[in-house]
């Protein structure tokens, strides 16, 4: 008989889901043992939905073969300089530039990505340990594309990541970009609204005025003109995010007749390219938590703050502001 006891990164998770990271057990046996009280919680009876509690101690009648946990993240063992924009105890806010990966892919490899970067970075500073964690490891709230730069949050613990979570699901973060677009929108300021389905064998996404198909989901994106460039064939906008689809600005703004400068999925980027625009002219730039304040939550303290990404973190190529692409010079 095994005895796991569950610590604070364990806790609030439902039993099954975490047995399912913990064990190596196929899901048809882990229910059957629950079912059959091979696994139990505390001595007693327990369900797959039981919400565990720091301190739960769990009984496990089981081989010696389900043992030895799941495998655990492989840490990078280069780590480049992290632009950290803030960090607490629960969360940090890292300005990720564009040409990098926020999660392993094909190209990234197992440690060219920034979660992995993230992972190593709080093992070095001792606050975290793969080795003793049973279920858990520092995560990502969210999420923007490889070649977009911008700001990133990241969760150091368990109970941090589900409420900021919750709160991203709730729309309670203001979201800011900067994006250099071709032309210049009319009006200067306006609120898009529409609908956007996605092809996941294409990995596009297309928008609709009215009338979508099947499948398609509400989007609204909200612009403001900050300057026209230099040559006056396109302009700068703050974009502001008012629901998070994929590629939802970068499609919308196309939509509209304005692709992104470097975009060559919505756009036409063979001159862009030419003039040496790598990435997409889009950056993830300010963030304002707004919670909901008849709720309590770890991260309260955060409630009605601002982080931006300073000026001089941000560097302009010909006449937009860009985010500093992964390997170019200083």
């Amino acid at each position: 008989m095994h005895e796991i006891r569950i610590g604070k990164n364990d806790a609030g998770q439902r039993l099954d889901k975490f047995l399912v990271k913990s064990l190596r057990l196929p899901t048809g046996l882990l229910y059957r043992s629950i079912r059959t009280k091979k696994i139990k919680r505390n001595r007693k009876r327990c369900d797959g939905g039981d919400i565990l509690v720091e301190g739960d101690v769990l009984q496990c009648f089981l081989s010696e073969e389900f043992f030895g946990g799941a495998p655990k993240p492989k840490l990078a063992l280069a780590v480049p300089d992290l632009d950290i924009l803030y960090e607490d105890e629960n969360i940090l806010l890292v300005n990720k530039r564009p040409g990098l990966s926020v999660h392993e892919d094909e190209e990234s490899g197992a440690d060219g990505n920034l979660i992995a970067y993230l992972q190593a970075y709080l093992y070095r500073k001792g606050e975290y340990d793969p080795d003793r964690e049973q279920s858990f490891a520092p995560a990502l709230c969210n999420r923007i594309d490889r070649n977009t730069g911008g700001i990133v949050i990241a969760a150091k613990n368990a109970e941090a990541l589900r409420a900021m979570n919750e709160k991203i699901k709730n729309r309670e973060l203001e979201k800011y970009y900067l994006a250099a677009v071709h032309g210049r929108p009319e009006p200067p300021e306006a609120l898009l609204t529409g609908y956007l389905l996605k092809d996941e064998q294409t990995k596009t996404v297309r928008v609709y005025d009215k009338n979508p198909p099947k499948g398609a989901k509400e989007i609204r994106t909200k612009y403001r003109t900050v300057a026209p460039a230099k040559d006056g064939k396109s302009t700068l906008l703050e974009v502001e995010l008012l629901t998070g689809r994929t590629h939802q600005i970068r499609a919308h703004l196309a939509h509209i007749g304005h692709p992104l400068v470097g975009d060559g999925k919505y756009g036409v980027n063979k001159a862009d390219r030419a003039k040496g625009y790598k990435y997409q002219a889009l950056c993830s730039y300010r963030l304002v938590f707004r919670f909901d304040p008849s709720e309590t939550t770890p991260l309260d303290y955060l409630n009605g703050r601002s982080f931006g990404i300073p000026m001089e973190k941000i560097y302009f190529t010909g006449d937009y502001l860009l985010p500093k692409p992964v390997g170019d010079p200083d």
